[in-house]
This record gives structure tokens, C-alpha cells and sequence, in this order.
């Protein structure tokens, strides 16, 4: 007799209950397939439960397919859902879960500081787009995201960045890499990809990953150079603050690079624009795309490092053949940015916080710069520091002239608790010349600079073996 205990006082009807029991039991081969079941009676008896209660439950079954019933015969588990019995194995120590070390300072620079996120106007402003878009919330958004969103990053473009992108050319998609996503598909993969080198790592697996040609250019003080293109259909680069080295791309290198994209058909120039925002020593850096006469710069950015990069909101500008392409092929997809936070990011910078919010944020950076550069400065380690790219971003390079590879800089960092990252890991072939780390500080505060230089100069000037 089936057996089993129901809560005449819970949420859950009992015969919802007695349902679920009996299928646990099917599906886990407790009970056999072509076994026969109590009667509906003797089951509602041996229950002290109503008989509707196990007719109920059976009818729910019958209806599923778990079980089957024969007139006069009464009810059977299904022949086809006869569950092999397992043997039972022997138990087997739990293996431990490796625990990634702990570090007293890291220096990443995939990180924003988040008390500097608005939160308390976010708020405001999310309870406001709630009152006043609550119909429309709940619609699919447009392919190229709504409008009110592209229309407010065509504004910001051109006030600060003096770049002309209409609101019609404007996609905002789920971060950059999903942006990226699309522009392999929209360009093909039929010729390479130019990636510079060194540079972002995860951007060779995304080109890779969606069936893209990927090559490796090298660097000089300017840049990348347009002779080493080659048969190059398109070029990934940031030439406004190269990442990670910090070089900013003069006006001649970017003129060079707009008359080799103009010199065939189907060439363009991705500019990535990443933290445009983030430039301590003058203006901002005039983007490629301002100087764009031809129609081959497709300019992307995000909002990962002005706001923080859980929001997942980028956006791109495309050249007008590419617009229609792109409308051509995914005009039947909705934008991959809910329509929520769409809304509550265009009333952010309509309002003007967001321009307040980089000013701010500016600020604090600027102040942990100059915190981490006057540690530097006063350690022991500042006779064998060459430090370069202060002038803009969140991070800085440190090149060491203390006889130490780079491996051994970052290994002796880390033994003292302090996460540092070499160069050499940003490149796809090579290495650098000289063992170089970077520092990004955006994730650690001004007071504690002094205290993680300190950390770094008993690592690296310790004697070895010592």
C-alpha cells in the first residue's frame, strides 16, 4: 500500500500533493512500470483523505501519461516508464573547490569604483519612468533600441565628443561584445580581422568564437600603422587611448588609416571608444569618427566604465550602407536592452546627471591618480619606475628597471598580497621589451596606496632567494 504523509494545513492541495508524490515515485522507479495501484477507495482509506482527493490525483496522472487504467481492473504505472534501478555507488570524497587567492590589493582594471554610482537618482529617475512610460514598459523594444535612449546618446555626442551621429544610426545593444557580435555578422567573415596588438585579450575569443579571421598588428609610438594591414577587411583599434599602453593616435596615423579603409570597397575602421570620458591632462581626444569622410568608421562605446559595467548598455554608430544592412537583416529582432532600463539611461542624461555623474567621477579618479603616483614617487621602488599613460584612463604602466622579468615581478607581488598584471599577458604574439605591469587604481582607495606600494617595493627589492 502507498504510503505517505500530506499536509491537510498547507498551501498546496492535498491532492496536488498526493499527484506529486506518486510521480516522484514513477519517475525515480520506486515504482515499476505495469504495477498496479490501489484502488481509489482503499488509497482514500489507508489516507484518511476524501476519495475526490485520490480521484484527483489520479485523473491528473492518467491525463500526463504516467499511468493507465483498465475497466474492472483499476489503475497501472505505464509499462514505457519502467525506470532502470541503479546500482548504488560506492560514496566518493567530495572534491574541494579550489579557492581563487586572496589578494590585499588588486589592481584590475575591469573595475569602477561603485560609491560613485548615483544610486539615489537612479531611483528617482527609475520611479518617474515607471509613472510615465508604465504602458509602454512592457512592449518589445525596437531592433536599434527606443528612441528617446538614441536620441539622448546623439545629443551627448555631439556635445561632447562634437561627433555628428543621428539618432537613426544609433544601435544600443548589451555591451559591447554583443555590439561586436553583430558587426561580425554584419560584415562577414570572409576577409581578416586586424586586432592590435597588444590589446584586449577577450576581443581575439569573441572573433574567434563567432567564426572571424583574426590578425595581430603591432604597435609603434603612434599607433597602428596602415602598412601592416594587408588584405585586412576591417580593423578593430582605440585610438583615442590605446588599451592597455595608453598611446594616443596622432592626427597623420588617423588619416593614413581613413585613405587605406577608403582605397577598396567593404573596408572599415571599428573605433572603440572606452573611457573617452576619463582624460585628466586637457580635452577629450578628438574621436576617428569626427574625421570620418568616407563612411568607413563604425564608432563604438558603452557605458560599462562612465556608469558600471552590470548595466550592460553599449552602443554603436554605423555608416549609412551598413544602417541599411543592418535593417535588412535584423529589423525582426527586439533590442537586447529591456526597455526599462533604456528609458531610465535616456532620462539620466536628459536630465543632465549623467554629465554631473562624469564630473564627479573624474574627480574622485583624478584624486586616487594623484595618491597612487605620489606613493610611487615616495617609495624606495621610484629609481627604477618608468611610468606612463597618467595623462588618461583608470590604470597606468609601470615599467621596472630592477633586473626582474615580468613573471617574477608579478609572483613576488602576489607572495606579498598584492595583485598586479603583466603586459606581456595582453599580447597575442611577443612580448615587450622591458618587463612592464599595469596598475589599474579605480578599484581602491586613495588612503591605501601608500600601504600597497610599500607591499610592492619589499617584493620587488627584496634580494632573491631572500
Amino acid at each position: 500500500m502507498l504510503t505517505y504523509i500530506l499536509d491537510a494545513g498547507g498551501r498546496t492541495p492535498l491532492y496536488e500533493q498526493l499527484y506529486r508524490l506518486i510521480r516522484r515515485d514513477i519517475t525515480t522507479g520506486a515504482l515499476r512500470g505495469g504495477e498496479r495501484l490501489p484502488s481509489k477507495r482503499r488509497l482514500a482509506e489507508h489516507l484518511e483523505v476524501s476519495r475526490i482527493t485520490v480521484e484527483t490525483a489520479y485523473g491528473q496522472l492518467l491525463a500526463e501519461g504516467y499511468i493507465t487504467s483498465a475497466p474492472r481492473r483499476g489503475y497501472f504505472v505505464q509499462e514505457s516508464l519502467a525506470m532502470p534501478q541503479r546500482a548504488a555507488a560506492p560514496p566518493r570524497a567530495r572534491p574541494r573547490a579550489k579557492e581563487p587567492p586572496r589578494y590585499r590589493f588588486d589592481f584590475k582594471t575591469n573595475i569602477v569604483d561603485t560609491d560613485c554610482f548615483p544610486f539615489s537618482t537612479w531611483a528617482k529617475l527609475s520611479r518617474a519612468v515607471l509613472t510615465d512610460y508604465a504602458d509602454r514598459l512592457l512592449h518589445e523594444p525596437p531592433p536599434q533600441g527606443v528612441a528617446e535612449l538614441r536620441e539622448a546618446i546623439s545629443r551627448y555626442l555631439l556635445d561632447f565628443r562634437g561627433l555628428e551621429a543621428p539618432p537613426e544610426r544609433v544601435i544600443v545593444g548589451a555591451g559591447s561584445e554583443y555590439l561586436l557580435h553583430l558587426l561580425i555578422r554584419l560584415l562577414g567573415c570572409a576577409q581578416p580581422y586586424a586586432l592590435e596588438n597588444p590589446g584586449y585579450r577577450k576581443l581575439y575569443q569573441i572573433f574567434e568564437a563567432n567564426g572571424a579571421q583574426v590578425r595581430p598588428v603591432g604597435l609603434d609610438a603612434k599607433g597602428l600603422r596602415a602598412e601592416q594591414l594587408g588584405d585586412a577587411g576591417a580593423v578593430y583599434l582605440t585610438p583615442s587611448h590605446h588599451f592597455p599602453t595608453g598611446v594616443v593616435m596622432p592626427v597623420p596615423r588617423r588619416m593614413q588609416l581613413l585613405q587605406w579603409a577608403a582605397e577598396r570597397p567593404g573596408r572599415y575602421l571599428i573605433e572603440d571608444d572606452y573611457d573617452s570620458e576619463f582624460r585628466f591632462s586637457s580635452r577629450p581626444m578628438p574621436a576617428l569618427k569626427e574625421l570620418d569622410r568616407f563612411e568607413r568608421v563604425i564608432y563604438l562605446n558603452t557605458f560599462a566604465k562612465s556608469l558600471a559595467p552590470s548595466l550592460r548598455i553599449g552602443y554603436m554608430v554605423l555608416p549609412e550602407p551598413l544602417m541599411q544592412r543592418f535593417c535588412d537583416r535584423f529589423s525582426l529582432y527586439s533590442s537586447s536592452v529591456p526597455v526599462f532600463e533604456q528609458h531610465t539611461l535616456a532620462r539620466f542624461m536628459e536630465t543632465g546627471a549623467f554629465e554631473r555623474h562624469i564630473s564627479r567621477s573624474r574627480n574622485v579618479y583624478k584624486g586616487r591618480l594623484d595618491a597612487l603616483l605620489a606613493a610611487l614617487r615616495a617609495s624606495p621602488l621610484a629609481p627604477y619606475l618608468d611610468i606612463h599613460g597618467a595623462e588618461a584612463g583608470l590604470h597606468i604602466l609601470a615599467r621596472v628597471n630592477n633586473g626582474l622579468g615580468e613573471d617574477e615581478l608579478v609572483q613576488r607581488a602576489a607572495e606579498k598580497g598584492v595583485r598586479v598584471y603583466g603586459l606581456s599577458s595582453y599580447y597575442a604574439t611577443g612580448r615587450p621589451e622591458q618587463a612592464t605591469v599595469i596598475l589599474g587604481y579605480a578599484g581602491i582607495a586613495s588612503e591605501q596606496f601608500r600601504e600597497a606600494v610599500q607591499l610592492l617595493g619589499e617584493a620587488w627589492l627584496a634580494p632573491r632567494g631572500g
